[in-house]
């Protein structure tokens, strides 16, 4: 029976491990010393065998260099393709249904009926059209005279000085727009244009004011403003739609041209028109609520101008009534 054998470690091994170690660690070398290595370093390189390489190329299968032939039918499909496109355009261009109706989506045009587009007021059983009176129960029919101010009214107009030293000095006013077409007169003193007394009075009306109405106003209808009717303004002009007044329709237009500084600029929007549509059907008083610019608003006008409407009626009576036109300008 043989004796157990005692494996002995490899010596090669153990001495290549303790030379690595030796190689990493740094000899314990005077400070000096370190100086003198650095200096021979720069001065004396030290030269290394030459590299050797151990590796070697392996061919392999070139799978980028070759598309199987698609360079062909790709290019025959985008050609394809873009054909394809070209002739739908052209199509849609041509075909007589889609201009008429590419026609009809931006032609220059007003709503026929304008009362979706104008402020409508609430029903009332008083007459609408604006105006105003006044006086002080005088005997006497109201004076001849000119209109005070047109501003916000605190202090009414007076053609008789009533309060010959009143504790704040206010000049009289009345609430008219500032646009408005008033009556006039070379008087220097209060009054009413239209009056025909000749002795300075207030007239026959009442809650101050002058005329024969009442409210403040000048005239014979009832507010601060001026003439028959009531609410303000100017009475006996146009009318707004509500209260028993029904809305102008559009029976002709003519549609407005583009200004040949709009076309260069390509600019496109919507001009917003005031109008008065009278008894005849005939719009007048035509003005500018939202512009546009480059000629356009005159073109907008001038297209106007030439419309031909359906009145509004009143107790079945055609009456002037206030409208607003959109007209829209659009580049193909």
């Amino acid at each position: 029976m043989l004796p157990p054998t005692t494996e002995r470690p490899n010596t090669h091994q153990q001495n290549d491990a303790d030379l690595h170690l030796q190689r990493l660690l740094t000899p314990d070398l005077p400070w000096y010393q370190h100086y003198i290595n650095t200096a021979k370093s720069i001065f004396q390189k030290e030269e290394l065998p030459p590299l050797e390489l151990t590796s070697k190329p392996v061919a392999v299968k070139d799978i980028w260099g070759q598309s199987g032939g698609n360079e062909a039918r790709a290019g025959v499909g985008s050609v394809m393709i873009h054909v394809g496109v070209v002739l739908a355009l052209i199509f849609i261009g041509t075909n007589e249904t889609v201009q008429k109706v590419a026609k009809d989506t931006i032609s220059l045009v007003a709503p026929v009926d304008l009362a979706p587009y104008q402020s409508k007021a609430a029903p009332q059983k008083q007459t609408m059209g604006g105006g105003g009176g006044g006086g002080n129960l005088s005997p006497l029919d109201a004076s001849k005279g000119k209109l005070p101010k047109i501003a916000k009214q605190f202090v009414p107009p007076s053609a008789v000085t009533l309060n010959e030293q009143p504790k704040l000095v206010m000049e009289p006013t009345i609430e008219v727009q500032p646009n408005a077409t008033l009556p006039q007169s070379s008087l220097n003193t209060l009054g009413d244009p239209l009056g025909l007394g000749k002795i300075p009075s207030n007239g026959p009306g009442s809650g101050a004011g002058i005329g024969s109405g009442s409210g403040g106003g000048v005239g014979s209808g009832t507010g601060r403003g001026v003439g028959p009717g009531s609410g303000g303004g100017i009475g006996g002009g146009a009318y707004r739609v509500g209260g028993g007044v029904s809305a102008p329709a559009i029976l002709s237009r003519v549609e407005p041209e583009y200004s040949e500084e709009a076309r260069k600029a390509k600019f496109q929007g919507t001009v917003i028109l005031y109008i008065e549509v009278d008894e005849q059907g005939r719009p007048r008083n035509l003005r500018v609520i939202r512009p546009l610019g480059l000629g356009l608003d005159e073109k907008a006008i001038e297209a106007v101008s030439k419309w031909k409407f359906r009145p509004g009626f009143k107790d079945g009576k055609p009456v002037t009534v206030q409208a607003q036109v959109e007209v829209n300008f659009r580049l193909l």
